[in-house]
């Protein structure tokens, strides 16, 4: 008969399910598991019985025969008595094999979600024919788990607490659970009748179920007794085993802790798995950081390759690597390992970690590398020093030059080739010799014995010093005659005064003395043939490059009037010329450079007098080509000069007069606005002041317009002449262009072109100013009906090839200045006439004809030349080629700072109140006190009342009663440390000329701007 199981209560399976199952980790070993399973555990269960609820629990304590193998909760496998009896049949080692490896996998588990009743988990352990059924949740979370006793334990209790007898076997119960509900009624009849018959067999069914339970530990337990014997062994056996592993790891930890050595161990991925004290401490890191760390990371980046083969090598036997040189990044920077490393295997054999002890060799790397470089240095040394002795035996026995050792009584222990062929003696009969040997026959130059004792070698080895360039003479074995230059050099040991030897070196002179004495007699017939030359009218004179004079004729003597015996010897520069100008150290130059040069020169003869001479100048040679002194032949063009200057004044006048119009018309426009302004400052001071300083800059501007035409005007006229200076052509094309502009019709336009590296030369102002206001002049009347003028300026060398283009050209820097019109042009014919004196195109009255011939000669004075080029109404242009000089600009005046004064006296002597007023205004207003004379009478009495206040004096030239001239030479008796800056509106080199006393500091032209007063007064002050 089937029941239906709605007709019994049977407990739901969650009553039965043991929460509490015996579980452990698959890292455990298999002697782990057993001893866990071996003890008494507490279960708690729900069994039903008749002396208990269904929901009650007990807790019972029995040894189990089954535990679960759980990674966190998670149901990995089981493990089991039968395992243990079929891995103890295996002969696998308890203590060494982890659970991993012997649990029983897939584990049949029974889903919460399908939990029913106690037969559903019965039939599914019937159907696998197990004994423990695992309960899982939908994540395999272990909840867990049932046995077949516990599911029989839970269904016999059921069964007892019927009020009626079951009539069929547990299967027809089952069966009757699955009767559809209209038979439920006839059943529970049936159940009824049968309640009393079934007792009996239930009763026997209870007394039955324990004896099968009993039957059955028994069995299970006869079936383990070998096993836990043998167990019982193990566990002893392990439990000595691990005291002793634990005592052998404690040792081995302290042995490892206690190292200075890094000891680390890593994984075959790198990673850091263990690392002693002393790694954390050198890696500078906690342990818990390091774990996990790949160690890769520490390792210099360049052993990476080398620490992989390492690696890699490890995996094989021996398994076991000694390296050196590994770098790692440590708290006290990067430092060398020396590393001993072994690989760890497991039980199968296979390398699972690599152990390495790293020992830091910094300090004995270092000290290799130092004794390395050391070693190498003292071979290079060494290898050096073969070299050196092998190049100087190779040099010794090479050289031209004789070379002996001398030791230190004298001997000679060692000689060269050269030593044999120069002395005309063999080796042996050079060795073993001393300077007093009979033997050496040697002269001075004079013809006078040559003691031994002065042998260089000898006077060398007595005083330890060295002797040079002792010319000596010596008798070879055949008797002939050698002139030898002799060196000698000690040689100390250390802590030694004199030497222990000498090397002595010498060359054979014979043929350098012959040739200073073909020079002596070829110079003596060079003075012989020079006397010849007094009768000559021209300066003749011989210099060396020291500027000594080494022959002076008689035309010198007449010329500059120094007697010869007065000149020779003598210092030519401090003899001829007031000072060293440019242009002379241009000449000499060039005669050092091409062997001659010609020019003018300006000289001082003995009474003082400057003339002008026309030198020549000639380089002259020794015998071994080399340069020895200069031949001079001068010739007086002053009063050519003097001509010359006169016609260019008379040329310039004339030019003057073509100008006059125009500036007078310019000068008119100029002093307009300012006697304007005067007259509106006048009105409008007290009106309206804010205009007043403009009208002040308007009146400054054009006052200071007005005294530049004016200095031009007169300079051009006066035509004084100055020194040859050195020029910037800039300049001078800018004032000559400023003055066209201001006088020319407007219908001409001006282009100019001027580079700002342009090269400076040496000239006359004057002349150099009068040939670019011919040549524009000239430029202008070609232009009646207007056209453009232009006027540019470059830098140029000529090289030799252009010189054979032009006769006039020399190799060197130029400076090329071109004047352009576009005017009227000249045909060829006219072309080659218009450098002829008095050749003219223009109309009578109109032009002198001088104009270009003196263009000409002016620009060959300089050194310079003339090309010209023009077309019929194309124009013309002007090329003038000047030789260029090196020379900086000096800083123009303007542009230096103000300088304040410190409370400084200075005495203003003008005699216009005016100018003593404004020079007053000036010099109170930058920290100067003043007193003003309008005379020199007043000057000097005022100077004599406050001669120890008073630090200068600025002092007119020209006033009435008592000049500037006379005023300066009494202040200058009275003091002669007194400072003057004279101030003129005339000529200042005129002017200085008549005042020639050291204490007048500066000449400041009239009129003068506070700026150029204030920096003169501070230039002579701040040198005292």
């Amino acid at each position: 008969m089937r029941f239906n199981n709605q007709l019994i209560d049977f407990s739901h399976l969650y009553h039965v399910i043991d929460h509490c199952p015996l579980t452990i980790s698959p890292d455990s070993y298999i002697i782990d598991a057993i001893i866990l399973m071996s003890q008494e555990k507490t279960h708690n269960l729900s069994p039903t019985d008749s002396n208990s609820a269904t929901d009650s629990s007990v807790c019972a304590h029995q040894e189990t025969d089954c535990i679960l193998v759980v990674e966190g909760k998670k149901l990995l496998g089981i493990f089991t008595y039968k395992d243990v009896i079929r891995i103890t049949a295996n002969k696998i080692d308890f203590s060494q094999v982890k659970m991993a490896e012997v649990m029983t996998q897939p584990v049949i588990a029974l889903t919460q979600s399908h939990l029913q009743n106690v037969f559903t988990a019965l039939s599914l352990l019937r159907q696998h024919q197990i004994r423990h059924l695992p309960i899982v949740d939908e994540e395999e979370q272990l909840l867990g788990i049932v046995t077949e006793t516990s599911l029989l334990q839970a269904i016999a209790g059921e069964v007892a607490a019927l009020p009626q007898i079951l009539q069929d076997p547990i299967d027809d119960c089952r069966q009757a659970n699955q009767q559809p509900e209209g038979g439920r009624c006839q059943t529970h009849n049936r159940l009824k009748q049968w309640f009393t018959s079934q007792s009996i067999e239930l009763a026997q069914v209870n007394q039955v179920q324990p004896t099968l339970e009993e039957l059955q530990l028994k069995k299970r337990t006869a079936e383990l007794l070998v096993s836990y014997e043998l167990l019982q062994q193990e566990i002893t056996e392990r439990q000595r085993t691990e005291e002793a592993l634990q005592q052998s790891e404690k040792l081995y930890r302290q042995l490892v802790e206690s190292q200075t050595d890094l000891i680390t161990r890593i994984d075959l991925q790198g990673r850091i798995t263990f690392a002693n004290t002393a790694a954390c401490q050198i890696l500078g890191q906690q342990f818990d950081e390091l774990l996990g760390q790949h160690l890769f990371e520490f390792f210099h980046v360049d052993d990476l390759p080398q620490i992989t083969a390492n690696i890699t090598t490890l995996l094989s036997p021996p398994h076991h690597l000694i390296t050196d040189e590994q770098r790692l990044f440590t708290v006290g920077g990067v430092r060398w390992f020396q590393w001993n490393v072994t690989a760890i295997k497991n039980d199968a054999g296979e390398v699972v970690e690599l152990q390495g002890v790293g020992r830091d060799i910094t300090e004995r790397k270092q000290m290799e590398s130092e004794l390395q470089a050391a070693l190498c240095e003292r071979q290079q040394a060494e290898s050096a020093l073969c070299e050196s002795e092998e190049r100087y035996r190779s040099v010794v026995a090479a050289i031209q030059e004789g070379v002996v050792l001398h030791e230190a009584n004298g001997n000679i222990v060692a000689c060269n080739a050269s030593a044999e062929r120069i002395l005309g003696r063999s080796h042996d009969h050079i060795l073993n010799r001393i300077c007093n040997d009979p033997c050496w026959q040697t002269i001075h130059q004079d013809g006078s014995p040559f003691p031994s004792d002065t042998h260089p070698a000898m006077v060398t080895l007595r005083t330890g010093q060295p002797c040079s360039n002792v010319v000596m003479g010596v008798y070879q074995p055949n008797g002939q005659l050698i002139w030898i230059s002799i060196n000698s050099q000690p040689l100390f040991r250390d802590n030694d005064s004199l030497p222990y030897a000498v090397v002595v070196s010498f060359a054979d002179v014979s043929e350098l003395q012959a040739a200073l004495c073909d020079r002596k007699q070829a110079e003596q017939k060079i003075f012989e043939q020079a006397a010849l030359l007094d009768i000559a009218t021209d300066a003749i004179l011989v210099r060396d490059f020291q500027s000594k004079i080494l022959f002076w004729n008689q035309g010198a003597e007449r010329l500059y009037g120094w007697r010869t015996e007065e000149a020779l010897g003598k210092n030519l520069q401090q003899l001829l010329y007031k000072k060293i100008t440019p242009p002379l150290e241009a000449a000499l130059k060039t005669v050092t450079e091409s062997g001659s040069w010609q020019g003018e020169l300006h000289k001082v003869t003995k009474s003082g007098k400057e003339i002008i001479v026309e030198s020549r100048w000639t380089l002259m040679r020794d015998a071994a080509g080399q340069p020895k002194s200069i031949l001079s032949v001068d010739t007086d063009i002053t009063q050519k000069k003097q001509l010359e200057e006169q016609f260019f004044r008379a040329q310039r006048l004339e030019s003057l007069g073509t100008l006059a119009g125009g500036i007078a018309h310019d000068l008119n426009n100029i002093l307009t606005p300012i006697l304007a302004a005067s007259q509106l400052l006048q009105v409008r001071f007290s009106q309206d002041k804010e205009h007043y300083q403009h009208l002040l800059a308007i009146i400054e501007s054009n006052a200071k317009r007005g005294s530049a035409l004016v200095k031009q005007v007169l300079s051009f006229a006066r035509g004084f002449k100055g020194e040859r200076t050195i020029v910037q052509l800039k300049h001078l094309i800018s004032e000559i262009t400023l003055i066209a502009k201001q006088t020319f019709p407007k219908s001409i336009e001006f282009a100019i072109s001027i580079p700002e590296d342009l090269w400076a030369i040496s000239g006359d102002v004057t002349q150099l100013h009068q040939v670019l206001m011919n040549l524009v002049v000239n430029a202008r009347d070609a232009m009646p009906d207007g056209g453009t003028i232009k006027i540019s300026a470059a830098n140029k060398f000529i090289d030799e090839a252009y010189t054979y283009m032009n006769l006039d050209a020399k190799v060197g820097h130029y400076i090329v200045m071109t004047i352009a019109d576009t005017g009227m042009g000249m045909p060829p014919e006219i072309l080659d006439r218009i450098f002829d004196p008095f050749f003219t195109t223009k109309e009578i009255g109109t032009g002198t004809g001088l104009g270009l011939s003196t263009v000409l000669g002016i620009i060959k004075s300089h050194g310079g030349f003339v090309s010209v080029s023009s077309k019929v109404d194309q124009g013309s242009k002007f090329k003038l080629f000047l030789p260029a000089v090196e020379a900086n600009q000096a800083l123009d005046t303007n542009n230096l700072e103000i300088r304040q004064g410190k409370g400084e006296l200075i005495l203003i002597v003008d005699d216009e109140t005016q100018i003593c007023e404004i020079a007053k205004i000036i010099l109170e207003k930058y920290n100067y006190k003043t007193l003003t004379a309008n005379n020199g009478i007043e000057a000097i009495a005022l100077y004599a009342q406050h001669k120890q206040q008073i630090r200068a004096v600025l002092m007119d030239i020209m006033m009435p009663e008592m000049d500037g001239i006379t005023a300066i030479r009494t202040l200058q008796k009275m003091n002669p440390q007194v400072q003057i800056i004279a101030c003129s509106g005339i000529n200042p080199n005129e002017t200085l000329a008549a005042v020639d006393h050291p204490g007048v500091q500066l000449f400041v032209s009239k009129p003068y701007t506070a700026q150029e007063l204030l920096n003169s007064l501070h230039h002579i002050l701040s040198k005292n």
